[in-house]
């Protein structure tokens, strides 16, 4: 009688190279070739092929028809306006809060919007109109600005709200400047809710959003962000790790999805605004106003990483002020909607992209600056015009001012993107209207002091219901949590590419390890 021994079995496929599979068996060696013959077989079949496509050209949360999304965005906006139009001629109250503006007319007017707070998570539009955050979950109430210790946060304190695993919906008990040690790490289903208080987030990081979804960041001012890191930062009540130096970006989005950022005010960080990149998808960033920064936004990794291929944002209502130079987005790859912003500066480009981003400008007014060599709306970034003659570069309905030019690409493109919609924004008139609250509400919009709400003063206490009612009471200086709205949310679904792998996996532990020989013919006959 013959011992088998164990065997390690390396097996490489020749047009994958980068494939390779280690799997302990306790064979004879005339197994090893069946073995090998069979994960190769399996390594380079059809299905497999399929499903590393997908990885590599869609996201879990990416939207099958974009165009769908591009039409429903104009659909609210013309919607919104012809309400306001219509009310405007019976002079009611409700008719001067009313701007057209589809996401705050939503809310906005109801004088006791306060009572109601999760209302906000069904407002939204575009790509991120599906981000819950914390609808559904408790409120739960800053009362600490402090951020003495990212490992061991402070009950009371914004960072132990964030990182708490359950949904929450996250307000303020009073004006806050939070000096941040180390990056603010935001779980999944969080709301950052800064209506009814005057709150600015600084330091270290800032906001990271990594491998995280449904995230809300509505009216905060968000500036001077520096880089941090080497050092243990705590991202959940049970895990803290050590993080490398982060760039120093206002807002850090990382292999995220249905993330929404929505009325806050970002100035003066030392990366990007808002850089989103690593696959991330399902986002929408509206009615912030931007000012006094270079690279403002980035959309996408770099040219290489095929994952972002599938990244959609929608970006609207925003205000681009004063003090910009360039990315009012930089795009890679993807599928970028930018519909009723005002850009009133830039000093190189509004838009640039590379690797065949699309992009569909709706209804945006683009002032140029005096610069005769700054009237360009777009730049294809380090590309030659014959590569970037079939990019996917649409403008619809846009207000050029001031000698600004948008030179579109792409005519009879059909293949890996949907084509930008041909839809008329006839909104685009109205864009003074539109993005006349973007950034926080009230007062300066760069880092304002002072701001007003229907029912709210400039100090955030109630003039009209009581703050209890939409944030419950942190007077007992213990209670952070206030009502209960509902369950926690569920767990995210397998996804059909991990539960082929798995099962691949399976099939070849068991034919290798069971009499292999015998079932390795008829597997490859099925392949």
């Amino acid at each position: 009688m013959h011992m088998r021994k164990k065997s390690k079995v390396f097996c490489r496929s020749k047009q994958h190279p980068q494939i390779s599979s280690a799997i302990i068996v306790v064979a004879p060696p005339r197994m090893l070739l069946s073995t090998c013959i069979l994960l190769f077989c399996l390594l380079n079949t059809s299905p497999l092929r399929l499903v590393r496509a997908t990885l590599n050209l869609t996201l879990p949360h990416q939207h099958p028809n974009p165009e769908a999304v591009v039409q429903e965005v104009q659909r609210r906006v013309n919607a919104s306006i012809s309400r306001r139009e219509t009310l405007s001629l019976t002079q009611t109250d409700q008719s001067t809060c009313l701007t057209g503006n589809p996401i705050d007319d939503c809310w906005r007017c109801e004088p006791n919007w306060a009572s109601d707070r999760q209302r906000l998570a069904d407002c939204s539009i575009g790509f991120g109109h599906d981000a819950l955050g914390g609808r559904g979950g408790q409120i739960y109430v800053v009362t600490d600005s402090s951020d003495r210790d990212p490992v061991n946060p402070v009950p009371g304190t914004l960072r132990h709200a964030v990182i708490q695993t359950e949904p929450l919906w996250i307000v303020f008990s009073s004006n806050m400047l939070i000096k941040l040690k180390q990056e603010l790490i935001v779980n999944s289903f969080k709301t950052i809710d800064g209506r009814g208080a005057n709150v600015h987030i600084v330091g270290g990081g800032c906001i990271t959003l990594q491998y995280v979804s449904n995230v809300i960041i509505h009216n905060i001012h968000i500036h001077h962000c520096v880089p941090s890191g080497e050092a243990n930062v705590r991202s959940s009540p049970t895990h803290y790790g050590w993080r490398t130096k982060s760039d120093g970006d206002g807002i850090s989005i990382f292999g995220s999805s249905k993330i929404w950022i929505d009325h806050c005010s970002l100035s003066n960080c030392k990366d990007g605004l808002i850089d989103a990149i690593m696959g991330s998808t399902g986002i929408t960033i509206s009615n912030n106003y931007f000012s006094h920064h270079d690279e403002v936004m980035l959309l996408g990794h770099n040219d290489a990483y095929a994952l972002d291929s599938g990244m959609q944002v929608t970006i609207a209502f925003n205000h681009f002020g004063e003090a910009l130079v360039q990315r009012m987005p930089r795009c890679r790859r993807g599928y970028i909607h930018v519909v009723n912003n005002d850009f009133t500066q830039w000093e190189m480009y509004a838009i640039g992209g590379s690797a065949n981003p699309t992009i569909n400008s709706q209804g945006n007014r683009y002032t140029a600056p005096a610069n005769q060599n700054a009237k360009e709306v777009t730049k294809r970034v380090d590309t030659d015009e014959r590569d970037w003659t079939d990019w996917n570069w649409r403008t619809e309905g846009d207000i050029l001012v001031n000698g600004a030019f948008f030179v579109p690409s792409g005519e009879g493109l059909g293949a890996l993107y949907a084509k930008a919609s041909s839809v008329e924004p006839k909104s685009a008139a109205l864009i003074e209207q539109l993005t006349i609250n973007a950034g926080v509400f009230g007062g300066a919009r760069d880092e304002s002091v002072g701001m007003s709400y229907p029912g709210f003063n400039d100090g955030g206490t109630t003039k009209g219901s009581g703050r209890s009612t939409g944030a419950g009471s942190s007077d007992d200086g213990g209670d952070f949590f206030g009502m209960i709205f509902g369950s926690g949310a569920p767990p995210p679904p397998l996804s059909a590419a991990a539960f082929f792998l798995s099962f691949l996996i399976s099939v070849v532990f068991l034919i290798t390890t069971n009499s292999g020989a015998p079932f390795s013919l008829p597997l490859l006959l099925l392949l």
